[in-house]
């Protein structure tokens, strides 16, 4: 047993003892105080000396040119860092020489490097904030716990379910048949789980270690090879997380090059280049629909692919308790990281004839109006406005979502005016609401990435139901807020939701949100619905990357 595995023996049975209680387990504390009084400086400090310089810190090798094009949606300006720009056959060849040794390493080596790995990036995770927020538009306490703490934790999830599924089977026994009279026919077996070979975890932009680590650790623990290619204006935050496995892989006698970083830029993009070559065995993809269904495409080229594609999410309201508190939940659901994220409502259903509540029916006016106050009133927070906005990652986001007037149906309140006074150069713009007849399927079955919320009037809940359900069917979805408070029916809608694959939070008030999903506990993605084909982190998720082989020797 290796002495990094006997090292983190415990955190790896407390993660698979969390896997599959599915209770609260966070291996990496989210609260900023949890990691020492000189942390917080400590990343800043590093985060600005990388700043106009070159990416130093890989051990890859390789390189035949230097290339960044990062900029900060806070500061309008380049964050002047390069990275090492390597040939697409030099780094699969990289990964194939890399590959020999890996996969003959054992699981519990394999494990204890990759533990290893997460313990390094936990003494940079605010150098790791500082790059996110940076280079995504997150604000700082948000890009602090999803590309740190939460992305580890997703990262030791994906160890944890790899161990587990890699030692599920003995790997070697003596069998033996009785014969008759005595006799036994004896074999040795030997059962070997044998990695597809090279993987590439290509990356997206708004959250560039927390969609990417899972797949990355999932092949690795399950001995493939890796190909990081991120996207171009988000690179530094998982090059981070690259740089140090690549150190502990040098550490422990492993060729660097097992996993690599292939940064490109937007005149030279090398993402098709890198899926469509013939050595390339597993791709995991997170990003917009369109090019997901590519990727997807190339499974009958005998690649395994793994996907996170967009998603049309809904929120059904047919009663509530309190109009205020869900109105102010779902303001701030649709406001954080001004809709960005993959699991922000779009869609919101609510019925011509009114919401039934504690305190009676509430007119379906005065519900949109009490939506749109509460939108507003987040906005122009002095305290709360621009810290949940934070900014547009893409200044094509920004575009949309300042002409969203134009997109169709009735603008019930247009993007209120918000400046952040810490960055005056900052891409920020608060949601605007429009609302749009049921009819109008053209419209709200599009999924309008930024802050662009969507009231459909309905004739009433059970066509709300039919068509969150016929276009999360047609065209995914990631989730699902409900209201309702009626058992029996808040079981129905929840039924015939999950029906078509798309989980369902209910009632969901106070201080937690649709918008989340939790390491240990939830399932991101069904990968039942076009949203997407996979789902951190399922058994799915880490047995198709690997293939068990059986041998027998005759005794």
């Amino acid at each position: 047993m290796s002495s990094l595995f006997q090292q983190h023996h415990d955190a790896l049975n407390k993660a698979i003892e969390a896997l599959r209680q599915r209770t609260f387990y966070a291996h990496y504390p989210e609260h900023p105080k949890a990691y020492g009084p000189d942390a917080p400086a400590q990343g800043q400090q590093a985060f600005e000396n990388q700043l106009n310089h070159p990416f130093t810190q890989l051990l890859q090798t390789g390189a035949t040119a230097q290339a960044g094009e990062e900029e900060s949606p806070y500061w309008g300006t380049s964050l002047g860092i390069s990275y090492p720009i390597t040939p697409v056959n030099t780094l699969v060849s990289n990964a194939k020489t890399a590959l020999a040794a890996w996969r003959k390493a054992g699981v519990k080596e394999r494990t204890g490097i990759l533990i290893e790995s997460l313990e390094r990036v936990k003494n940079r995770f605010f150098e790791i904030a500082w790059a996110t927020q940076h280079t995504t538009g997150q604000s700082f306490i948000m890009s602090f716990q999803a590309s740190g703490p939460h992305a580890a934790d997703r990262a030791m999830e994906t160890i944890a379910l790899g161990y587990t599924e890699l030692t599920r089977f003995p790997h070697s026994l003596r069998w033996e048949k009785p014969a008759g009279g005595g006799a036994f026919i004896t074999l040795d077996k030997t059962f070997t789980p044998v990695p597809k070979g090279v993987a590439m975890v290509i990356g997206c932009s708004t959250f560039p270690t927390w969609n990417t680590v899972p797949g990355l650790y999932a092949s690795l623990i399950t001995g493939n090879t890796a190909i990081v290619k991120p996207h171009p204006k988000a690179i530094l935050p998982i090059a981070i997380f690259v740089a140090e496995l690549q150190q502990v892989l040098h550490e422990n006698g492993f060729d660097p090059n097992t996993v690599q970083l292939a940064p490109d830029t937007g005149q030279h993009l090398i993402t098709k280049e890198l899926a469509e070559h013939p050595d390339m065995k597993i791709i995991d993809y997170t990003g917009s629909s369109i090019f997901g269904n590519y990727i997807e495409t190339l499974q009958s080229k005998g690649k395994t692919v793994f996907t996170e594609k967009a998603g049309v999410n809904s929120v059904i309201i047919d009663s509530v308790l309190d109009l205020r508190q869900v109105m102010r939940n779902l303001a701030f659901s649709v406001s954080l990281y001004s809709g960005q994220m993959c699991t922000a409502p779009q869609n919101i259903f609510i019925p011509e004839t009114g919401v039934p509540s504690a305190d009676g029916l509430i007119p379906y006016e005065t519900v949109v109006d009490v939506l749109k106050n509460e939108v507003a009133s987040l906005a122009l927070n002095p305290k709360m406005g621009a810290g949940t906005l934070g900014a547009i990652q893409n200044p094509t986001t920004l575009e949309r979502a300042q002409s969203a007037g134009k997109i169709g149906g009735t603008v019930l309140l247009e993007s209120p005016p918000v400046k952040n006074p810490e960055f005056e150069n900052a891409r920020i713009c608060a949601p605007t609401i429009i609302e749009v007849a049921a009819k109008d399927a053209d419209l709200y079955e599009r999924e309008f990435f930024g802050p662009i919320v969507l009231v459909i009037k309905t004739e009433n809940t059970q066509q709300s139901l039919k068509l969150a359900q016929n276009m999360a069917l047609h065209h995914g979805a990631i989730t699902c807020g409900v209201y309702c408070t009626n058992e029996e029916l808040a079981q129905h809608i929840t039924d015939e939701m999950n029906s078509v694959f798309v989980p369902v939070s209910l009632n969901f008030t106070g201080f937690i949100w649709v918008n989340q999903h939790a390491a240990f506990s939830d399932f991101h993605v069904t990968g039942g619905n076009p949203a997407g084909n996979a789902s951190f982190t399922d058994a799915l998720f880490i047995n198709k990357r690997f293939v068990w082989v059986g041998n027998r020797i005759n005794m």
